[in-house]
């Protein structure tokens, strides 16, 4: 019997764990609070209806592999609403189906966890949260932690998600995504395969709402609809109605939570007029090739990319056949324009060849990449392939124009071949890139001379570059890293204008790149071997390069940086404004080359200029145009260790050099260079050109006054001290902290405190010196006497031989 009981135990613990085994995929089952009713095919009926909203309460609501859950509901219900009461965490690893278009709302405050064979047959929208709580818009709430008082159900609209402290967390596994790329920097994504892990009808909402959500393979797929993924774990989350279905609004959260994206996961709202996608989560972050992508294969323009991220958003890597890179893309493969992407974040974090790209490959726009950080960070490249490089950017290949790049941080930094900018390809203008940040490091390379590089370009075709903005406080590039508008084709580079309430520092170059760091507007530039990673260009660039306005307080260029513009096409080079307080050289260069057409002109205002080590401010025509002019306005000009100032040409005419200065030092004027410190404006074939030096100096003998040559005789103010027999006396009394002589500083010791008691040597009566009045017309005094009261009268004698009486002390008298 003993042995029986003791079977019976074992085999109910063997059953059990088989049951528990199977997953953890429970059953479906009704907590009987609102009449909901579960059959063994796990179809839904019954729950209460009040106007076209369904009320359903499970205590358990799992779903084994290969099994089904149905709501067989009315065809008119707009909204199923669903909770989990019961504590467990809901696995859901089969099909959920509806009928009609209802919206359906799964709401388990313990969790869900989505499977790979997880699939929704449903008319509506999804929404799948582990709130406690849905709000209506009449004030009612539905519940799933407060099962001691009766449901108030309502036929009013949703209006709100509730999250507690001790919400859970969503889940969705899958295999990931099978993307593919020709070139994934340039070319668009496409499908190898249609997949659909977690997916809803066209047009509507996919939305995810937990304390943290992650991906892990997981593909969220809602066509031409919404994809909304928040990471709350305390707060109210506002459900607004908007065409597609829901989109939802954070400004009640209080608390975020994390958001993960992890092999291959992959948001997709693409079709005709895409739709939106928006992640809101504490840490938000994006690896192994997972992508938030919107293609619009319409007419009308594709939806939007929000992300926000209340600390940090991170993005990494590609997948492991380098075909697809980490991404945020929005992109238009047809007549409409693409969306916008717009990021907010205290931490951007963009590394090892992630991207965010904004790209258009038809005739409308593209949309703009707006982003707010305190920190951004676009940094290096893939270890096995250096090709594979991080950035973002805007980009378009027809005759749409690229968007606009906007960036507002604190510090910006661009590392190890990162890139951050917009380019054109085809005929379309690119967009203009407008940078605010109080700190920009632009620095290093990747081993295949690909630098750092802040960027707006054309290649090809003959689209003109758009206009670069960069306001800062300090601006560091180091190690080949470049601020540059480029032109490798037919069009023309843009502006280019920095300003540096601070300082800019320029030094140096990668030892994998042939060129120092730069700031430059160039066609056919120096920065021609990183665009050629882009695209192969065979036709011989015919654009003018842009105009070069640098503002700032310091500025120190070293190690063979530079700042240029230059055109080594046909066309003509821009011109290069520096306006600054200090320059200062050190084998650094200030440039204006061209190879045919005419130099640009380069004009210098600072308060001091300093080249040092064959440092060279150049205006050069290599072919048959002008030399560029040079107009240099400085008081102080130093040039040491061979440094030179030239405008020079082949077969054109040698620029002009304009100086003005208020002293030039260890550079002169030569017809060619030396191994000193030149200036010239020298042709090689054609007419030279001209130096003018404009001394404006100050004459070191102006506002100086001639002294008289006659000084007055000291012995002559000097009166004969009186006797000691009259019992006069003198008393020093200190000198009131007047040093011994005026190059010595006042010292503690020096300072005047004579506390004595003179009263020892004065006389009762006042000893007074009788000094008349002397009259309005001053004549010079030449002699004295006593007048009848007794008293010393100062008179001036007409006798033009001037005696002066000795004062004695009988003329004293007493009061």
């Amino acid at each position: 019997m003993k042995f029986a009981f003791v079977g019976f135990v074992i085999l109910s613990a063997i059953c059990l764990s088989a049951v528990n085994n199977n997953g953890v995929y429970a059953q479906v089952t009704s907590d009987n609070t609102l009449g909901t009713v579960v059959d063994s095919n796990y179809s839904i009926t019954n729950g209460i209806q009040v106007g076209n909203n369904l009320f359903h309460s499970f205590s358990q609501f799992s779903i084994p592999p290969g099994s089904s859950v149905s709501f067989d509901n009315a065809t008119d219900i707009q909204n199923i609403f669903s909770r989990v009461t019961g504590g467990n965490i809901s696995h859901i690893d089969g099909e959920i189906s509806a009928k009609g278009n209802a919206n359906l709302f799964l709401i388990n405050p313990a969790g869900i966890i989505f499977g790979k064979n997880t699939s929704l047959s449903i008319g509506g929208s999804f929404v799948a949260t582990t709130a406690n709580t849905i709000k209506f818009a009449d004030g009612t709430e539905f519940s799933a932690t407060k099962l001691s008082q009766s449901p108030l159900l309502t036929m009013s609209v949703p209006i709100g998600l509730q999250l507690g402290q001790n919400s859970g967390k969503i889940a969705l596994q899958g295999t990931g995504h099978h993307l593919t790329s020709q070139n994934p920097l340039i070319t668009p994504y496409v499908p190898t395969v249609l997949e659909t892990n977690l997916a809803v009808k066209s047009g509507r909402t996919l939305a995810l709402v937990g304390s943290s959500i992650d991906l892990n393979g997981g593909i969220l797929f809602a066509p031409q609809g919404r994809v909304e993924l928040g990471g709350v774990t305390e707060g109210e989350v506002t459900l607004n109605r908007v065409s597609q279905g829901f989109n939802l609004d954070y400004q009640k959260t209080s608390t975020f939570g994390d958001i993960d994206f992890t092999e291959r996961s992959l948001v997709n709202v693409n079709g005709i007029n895409a739709g939106s996608i928006q992640v809101q989560g504490r840490t938000v972050s994006l690896t192994d090739g997972s992508v938030l992508w919107v293609q619009n294969r319409g007419i009308q323009k594709g939806g939007d990319i929000y992300v926000f991220a209340s600390d940090t958003l991170k993005l990494s890597g590609a997948t492991t056949d380098l075909k697809i890179r980490t991404s945020i893309i929005n992109e238009a493969v047809s007549s409409g324009r693409s969306g916008n992407i717009s990021v907010v974040t205290p931490n951007l974090s963009v590394n090892n060849g992630a991207v965010v790209a904004n790209r258009n490959y038809k005739s409308a726009d593209s949309g703009y990449i707006n982003i707010t950080t305190s920190n951004l960070n676009v940094n290096g490249y893939i270890s096995t392939d250096p090709s594979v490089y991080a950035a973002i950017g805007t980009l378009t290949f027809s005759t749409g124009k690229a968007g606009d790049v906007i960036v507002a941080t604190q510090n910006l930094s661009v590392l190890d071949g990162g890139y951050l900018g917009s380019t054109t390809f085809g005929l379309g203008t690119s967009g203009t890139v407008t940078i605010d940040a109080a700190h920009v490091n632009v620095i290093g390379a990747t081993p295949i001379s690909i630098p750092s590089i802040i960027s707006n370009t054309t290649i090809g075709r003959g689209g003109n570059a758009g206009k670069l903005r960069l306001n800062t406080r300090t601006l560091t590039i180091k190690e080949s890293g470049s601020v540059t508008t480029a032109s490798l084709g037919v069009g023309n580079a843009g502006d280019l204008t920095v300003n540096a309430t601070e300082s800019i520092n320029i030094s140096g170059r990668s030892p994998s790149v042939p060129y120092g760091s730069n700031i430059s507007s160039t066609v056919g530039s120096l920065t021609a071997n990183y665009y050629t990673q882009l695209s192969n260009v065979s036709e011989i660039p015919r654009g003018s390069s842009g105009q070069v306005t640098v503002n700032t307080p310091i500025l120190k260029i070293s190690d063979e940086a530079r700042i240029n513009t230059g055109n080594y096409g046909i066309g003509n080079a821009g011109a290069l404004n520096i306006n600054t307080e200090m320059v200062e050289l050190n084998k650094g260069f200030l440039a204006s080359f061209t190879a045919s057409g005419q130099g640009g002109d380069m004009n210098i205002h600072t308060n001091a200029l300093i080249l040092r080590d064959q440092s060279l401010i150049i205006g050069t025509a290599l072919g048959s145009g002008d030399g560029g002019n040079i107009m240099i306005n400085s008081p102080v000009i130093v040039g040491f260790n061979n440094s030179d100032i030239m405008a020079n040409a082949v077969t054109g005419r040698g620029g002009n050099i304009q100086i003005t200065t208020q002293g030039i030092f260890g550079l002169k004027f030569r017809p060619q260079l030396t191994p000193e410190n030149d200036i010239t404006a020298s042709s090689q074939f054609g007419v030279n050109g001209t130096v003018q030096v404009n001394n404006v100096g100050v004459d070191p003998n102006s506002g100086l006054v001639e002294l008289p040559a006659n000084v007055t005789d000291p012995s002559q103010q000097i009166a004969t001290g009186c006797s000691n027999a009259n019992n006069s006396s003198f008393v020093a009394t200190g000198r009131g902290g007047v040093p011994q002589n005026p190059t010595l500083e006042v010292r503690s010791d020096r300072t005047w405190s004579d506390i004595r008691d003179i009263s020892a040597y004065r006389k009762i009566n006042e000893v007074k010196a009788q000094i008349p009045t002397p009259p309005q017309t001053l004549v010079q005094a030449t002699s004295w006497h006593r007048n009848t009261d007794g008293k010393i009268e100062i008179v001036a004698d007409k006798s033009s031989a001037q005696v002066q009486q000795l004062l004695t002390c009988a003329a004293v008298s007493q009061s």
